[in-house]
């Protein structure tokens, strides 16, 4: 597909400059807003030393300015680059020091900084929008190609400054190609939830404006807001992580909602459980699409669709799947250690070849290297296998397998096991140190309010549904598990008290 990202701003205003494109609180953007506010930013930012290949960084909350800068950058053949505003202050100026970005637009949030970050600072509200009147509403009118870098996301990073993994327009063809079957088209409201710096919130923001819906942006998600919102909005499509998911089942009410509007809810980026799974189903009624994939592969490769989500059916193990690759996508299972092929049903590290893979890190050739093995394959550093349908279940990440005793257990198995107990809201499963095994499994346990349930009694209960060698020999109580923006638990911070002062590397 010859698809352009710059394009969706330019024909959604040509074709329905009307109707709304973005709607955030009590302010709407139409598609004509969206296009003549970005081609004056883009006069803007032109003004400011950006062209081609320039990135321009965007440090804040789901707000419309953040399409802005996106389209506003596109037309000039620039790279948006948004960062992660949870970062500290010296992390953010990292992070636009990397980029080389010349300007940096960023929420009223971080007024009080904007003198300590890298090049031009323009803070969105009154300074924001005096830099709009001040230009001209000219479309700077760039096209570009479909290896033109449009959008930089920079990953979470375990040490050191985040990497920014480049994609292309050609990356996200395959994005707008999948609309139709996520039940996309312009009748559509689309909850954009997920932080901006993160695909599963920029990518779907441009999913649903490649269509011409209605995106509805979120700033703040909680739990409450969200159920109250999707019924208020009439909200059709969503993407929402597990733990999102898990805590809005457990709004009070948010059973008796009405969610008649709802076609679709997206989830993924994190693991979930099949009793999460469950509720989710009885909780919002509604069709559930699985994604597994990355921000190196610009998202989704993997999809377990609607008719697979069922429970009480004869493929109910299935759930317990990440779905199938898309047609345009392969995928291996190869062993870590020999980078040999495995066949059907071992575990391994997953591998996957497509168009929408990255070109690599944004001047990190060595790490972009690790990354690209070659012959187009990309390193998804999680381990799992396929079925002989081709179904693929992820394991866990290859970094946190348990090796105790010699038997290699991954923390996933464990936890999905103990999330069926009554009394676990919560449970993140990590190793730590066993002068004996090497190491023992520990559960990290966030018992449901009211709940008093003992590490012995969670012990017990383990010991008659798992091998013995991979039943938790500790449990340790808190009141919540770290996540990132992402939804995924930090276990290395778990694991960080358990191995200090030791010599292995908590990786």
């Amino acid at each position: 597909m010859d698809f352009r990202a710059v394009s969706i701003v330019r024909d959604q205003a040509r074709d329905r400059g009307d109707s709304p494109a973005l709607v955030a609180g009590d302010r709407t953007l139409t598609y004509a807003d969206l296009h003549e506010r970005s081609s004056r930013l883009a006069q803007a930012l032109r003004a400011h030393g950006v062209g081609p290949c320039s990135r321009v960084c965007y440090v804040g909350k789901n707000h419309p300015e953040f399409a802005e800068v996106m389209f506003a950058a596109a037309k000039l053949g620039a790279v948006c680059a948004p960062v992660n505003w949870r970062l500290t202050p010296e992390e953010i100026g990292a992070v636009i020091a990397d980029a080389l970005a010349p300007v940096t637009v960023a929420g009223p949030e971080f007024a009080a900084i904007a003198g300590d970050l890298p090049g031009t600072v323009v803070i969105t509200g009154e300074p924001y929008e005096e830099l709009l009147v001040g230009t001209v509403a000219d479309d700077p009118g760039y096209v570009g190609e479909a290896d033109d870098v449009v959008l930089q996301l920079y990953t979470s990073g375990t040490t050191g400054v985040p990497k920014g993994v480049q994609l292309s327009n050609a990356n996200l063809a395959l994005l707008s190609d999948l609309t139709a079957q996520w039940r996309l088209d312009p009748s559509s409201v689309s909850l954009v939830a997920m932080p901006v710096f993160h695909i599963g919130g920029s990518g779907w923001m441009l999913a649903g404006l490649a269509t011409g819906a209605r995106g509805v942006l979120v700033a703040d998600p909680d739990p409450a807001g969200l159920v109250e919102l999707i019924e208020r909005e009439r909200v059709t499509n969503g993407f929402l992580v597990p733990a999102i998911l898990q805590f809005m089942c457990a709004v009070p009410g948010a059973a008796e909602r009405d969610y008649s509007a709802l076609r679709a809810i997206m989830y993924g980026a994190s693991p979930i459980t099949t009793d999460v799974l469950k509720q989710v189903l009885a909780t919002f009624r509604a069709p559930l699409f699985q994604l597994y994939g990355m921000t190196e592969t610009c998202g989704a490769i993997t999809q377990l669709d609607p008719d697979d989500h069922d429970p009480d059916g004869p493929r109910a193990h299935l759930m317990r799947s990440a779905g199938r690759p898309y047609p345009w996508v392969e995928l291996k299972i190869v062993d870590p250690a020999t980078g040999e092929e495995l066949p059907p049903g071992e575990s391994g590290e997953v591998w996957a070849r497509t168009p929408q893979n990255t070109s690599g890190y944004w001047n990190r050739p060595a790490e972009s290297a690790e990354l690209l093995p070659g012959d187009g394959w990309v390193r998804s550093g999680d381990a799992g296998h396929l079925d002989a349908e081709g179904f693929l279940f992820i394991t866990d990440r290859i970094k946190d397998m348990i090796v105790t005793g010699g038997e290699n257990v991954y923390p996933i198995e464990v936890e999905n096991v103990l999330a069926g107990h009554p009394a676990i809201a919560d449970v993140a499963v990590i190793g730590v140190p066993d002068e004996t095994w090497g190491e023992t499994i520990a559960a990290i346990v966030v018992r449901r309010p009211g709940e008093a349930t003992s590490a012995e009694e969670i012990i017990v209960w383990a010991k008659e549904r798992l091998a013995g060698f991979k039943r938790p020999r500790r449990v340790d109580f808190t009141d919540a598990l770290p996540r990132n923006p992402s939804g995924k638990i930090l276990k290395k911070e778990l694991r960080r008290p358990y191995w200090a002062g030791r010599d292995r590397h908590v990786g």
